[in-house]
């Protein structure tokens, strides 16, 4: 069952505090093999009561809370009273879909897929899921949330270094992976749009080479 929320904002303005995001008392309830391999995860990752308790959060999860608070309140938008102040409106939301929508199904198989998109933080995918922890009191609630830009970026220096890319065609691939269009690369890049089409044709080439040379081997 998947979302999409789409917020526009105006110029940000900070003045909001994230102190909720600071270490959380109850986090020591995870061992601390567990707490390191999640701060080691590219997604942010949260680990929620059903109260909207907030019992982990990662760095990269810290980092776009920071973001999307910031960015509802530049754009003057007021908490609900149902919403947690730890936890920013779009989150929340996602949570109380899980809740409401797994009461008729198997809570461990039911997922919820939103999507936040915002002119400050780009795309963010949020995935909601019911977890069972034997070191923390009753189910809670897991929160993935995936920066969709800083994915692409990663999975195209990826892709770059095994298809053997130039760095300008690595920056375009970059831009194209993040859903830049054809004109908003040649101007961010400084080049003309035929030339951009030059180094995604050389880009798909090269890629076709070693893929094709995969299949073979």
């Amino acid at each position: 069952m998947a979302a999409l929320t789409t917020i526009s904002t105006t110029a940000s303005s900070p003045r909001s505090s994230l102190a909720y995001l600071s270490d959380s008392p109850r986090s020591n309830n995870l061992p601390v093999l567990i707490q390191y391999a999640l701060e080691g995860l590219m997604d942010g990752i949260m680990l929620l009561s059903a109260q909207g308790d907030l019992l982990f959060a990662n760095r990269c999860a810290k980092r776009l809370c920071y973001q999307l608070t910031e960015t509802l309140a530049a754009a003057s938008s007021s908490l609900p009273p149902s919403c947690p102040s730890a936890v920013p409106l779009p989150i929340w939301r996602s949570c109380q879909t899980l809740m409401t929508e797994s009461k008729s199904v198997s809570p461990q198989v039911f997922v919820i897929e939103d999507e936040i998109k915002t002119e400050e933080t780009g795309s963010i995918r949020i995935r909601a899921q019911w977890l069972q922890l034997k070191m923390i009191d009753g189910p809670c609630l897991l929160v993935t949330l995936e920066d969709r830009q800083q994915s692409a970026q990663h999975k195209a220096s990826t892709e770059a270094q095994k298809y053997g890319l130039s760095d300008r065609e690595t920056q375009v691939w970059q831009l194209k992976q993040a859903g830049a269009t054809y004109k908003t690369i040649a101007a961010t890049l400084h080049i003309s749009e035929d030339t951009v089409r030059k180094h995604i044709k050389s880009i798909h080439a090269k890629r076709d080479k070693v893929e094709g040379l995969s299949i073979c081997g």
